[in-house]
């Protein structure tokens, strides 16, 4: 099976340079559907499924390779090149917007700008940094997820939704949760909340836009400012929203600060 067929890539729009869609944790490329549409015009519009969640070939799972994001980099590298195409925008929420900025660091010129949603390069603690959990809470947080990944998901998901705690939103979240594998759910969260990726900050040279949620629990406002600040050339766009799905409970504000964003820097 074909890179393009494993991580279920699907493409559309009428325009010519590409925009790629990357979701995050626990959450598949449907997660999209609300904001991808709105750039079809203007972009082709490329989505897809990180190894081990929606329809991605789960058989082509590693435990090794994906211990750290680097896979996942190694993948979202593989895959623009079998798609031939180069300068493009690419938009990641969460972990994949940190996927987005080590794959533009090791490869810059496949990269025209980037779009960083709810995105933190450390979600840990540290002095002067806010990243929002001590280390005691994160090892809750995945040991809770690692007892028991379904009531785990219950819990947090309503928290994570934010907003006006829409019913239907809360419901689409938690079934795309639902579907992926525990044990993958588990490696993938160590993956994540124990990362840090702020040294790699300084390397990154393709253009920024940072958005970030007003009210977040998983990223703060001070993990916004934080890669603001470490991001050379980069754009905040801060949204007054609560929640980690801006794209979810507030995509007029999300394509709007995109369209903004894109329209300046083009």
């Amino acid at each position: 099976m074909d890179i393009l067929s494993r991580h279920n890539v699907s493409t559309y729009g009428s325009g010519t340079q590409p925009i790629i869609f990357s979701h995050g944790f626990g959450t598949d490329q449907h997660i999209w559907h609300y904001v991808a549409p709105a750039f079809a015009a203007k972009h082709k519009v490329v989505l897809f499924d990180l190894m081990g969640a929606g329809q991605s070939d789960r058989t082509a799972y590693d435990f090794t390779r994906y211990r750290t994001l680097d896979g996942y980099v190694t993948d979202l590298l593989t895959l623009l090149h079998a798609l031939d195409v180069s300068k493009v925008v690419y938009v990641g929420h969460s972990v994949s917007g940190i996927i987005g900025v080590l794959a533009a660091i090791r490869e810059p010129e496949l990269f025209d700008r980037l779009v960083l949603l709810a995105a933190s390069p450390c979600y840990m603690n540290d002095g002067d940094y806010i990243g929002g959990f001590e280390l005691a809470d994160l090892e809750e947080l995945v040991g809770f997820l690692d007892r028991d990944y379904l009531a785990w998901s219950r819990a947090v998901v309503p928290t994570l939704v934010g907003g006006e705690m829409r019913t239907e939103l809360v419901d689409e979240v938690l079934a795309s949760f639902s579907q992926l594998d525990p044990a993958i759910a588990r490696q993938f969260a160590r993956a994540t909340f124990f990362s840090d990726y702020r040294d790699d900050l300084q390397n990154l040279k393709v253009p920024t836009l940072i958005v970030q949620c007003a009210q977040d629990s998983i990223a703060p406002t001070a993990v916004g400012e934080y890669l603001h600040k470490n991001l050379l050339g980069s754009t905040l766009a801060v949204l007054d929203v609560t929640g980690h799905y801006p794209h979810l409970n507030a995509p007029v504000a999300t394509i709007s600060a995109m369209e903004r964003y894109l329209s300046a820097t083009s």
